[in-house]
């Protein structure tokens, strides 16, 4: 599957730790920049792919559950490190779910919003992967 979990850089220290994501990190340059938060732990959120744009998911703070597939394998990765983002590639189709209260989920993104790169409908999506 077209993913990847990245490592973010952390500084520990006894007063609390410091995660660093810089451009050597990210395997792409960061367009944009958006969080969920006060998400209701039965919301979906997601239910789309893109065909160019590539995302990095970090979970700051809480967890919840990344639901995948490529129009061949489907595979869920729980986020729950704030130092561990998981990268989605495109034509990947996800899902967001079982969010834990609290939960903040940071995205950074290689493009801005351009709703030409969504693929909003499962079934358009499968036809558009084959």
């Amino acid at each position: 599957m077209n993913i990847e979990i990245i490592n973010i850089p952390k500084v520990e220290d006894y007063r609390g730790n410091i995660a660093i994501v810089e451009k050597e990190v990210i395997p792409f340059e960061i367009k944009r920049v958006y969080y969920l938060y006060d998400v209701p732990s039965t919301a979906h959120r997601g239910g789309h792919a893109h065909k160019e744009q590539l995302e990095l998911l970090i979970p700051l703070s809480g967890s919840f559950d990344v639901v995948l597939n490529d129009g061949k394998t489907k595979q869920t990765v729980t986020l729950n490190k704030p130092d561990k983002g998981l990268l989605i590639k495109t034509n990947i189709w996800r899902e967001l779910e079982n969010f834990s209260s609290g939960s903040v989920c940071l995205v950074l993104a290689s493009d801005v919003f351009l709703e030409e790169d969504y693929i909003r409908d499962f079934d358009a999506f499968l036809d558009f992967v084959r």
